[in-house]
């Protein structure tokens, strides 16, 4: 148990470090450069993803010794790929959605901070799917 939690505790520094990364990308290109934003959050996403995997096979997962590299690469990004697929339908939901549907929040929520917002939200959910498939499919049992 006391291994698990050192790994979920590394796995949350790691997630930070690319949540700044994916959060920074994807409200910069956003809010700054007026670039839509499931095109930020997909730039974001692969950008933090590349990092993440770099870190995670590092620092927090004992990588399987019988999986060669191009082939846990290629489990990684499969499983990067349904993580951006849940980070863009969440990301869709909350602004084309709620946001773009709600005149309350449109009064109380700038655009912008519901790029935000809607980042954050879509980041924790991806974070949980990201844990659970990388311990199920890129470390050694």
């Amino acid at each position: 148990m006391k291994k698990l939690m050192e790994q979920i505790l590394k796995f949350g520094v790691v997630g930070f470090i690319c949540f700044l990364i994916d959060f920074g990308i994807t409200t910069g290109f956003t809010n700054i450069f007026g670039v839509h934003y499931l095109i930020s959050k997909f730039l974001g996403f692969v950008i933090s993803a590349i990092v993440n995997y770099l870190l995670s096979i590092k620092y927090v997962f004992t990588e399987k010794k019988e999986m060669d590299k191009k082939k846990e690469f290629t489990v990684f990004l499969i499983l990067s790929a349904f993580g951006l697929l849940i980070n863009e339908i969440v990301m869709y939901v909350c602004i084309d959605g709620a946001y773009a549907h709600s005149a309350f929040l449109q009064e109380n929520i700038s655009d912008g901070l519901m790029v935000s917002i809607s980042s954050i939200i879509a980041t924790g959910i991806v974070m949980v799917y990201n844990f659970t498939s990388r311990k199920l499919f890129l470390e050694r049992k």
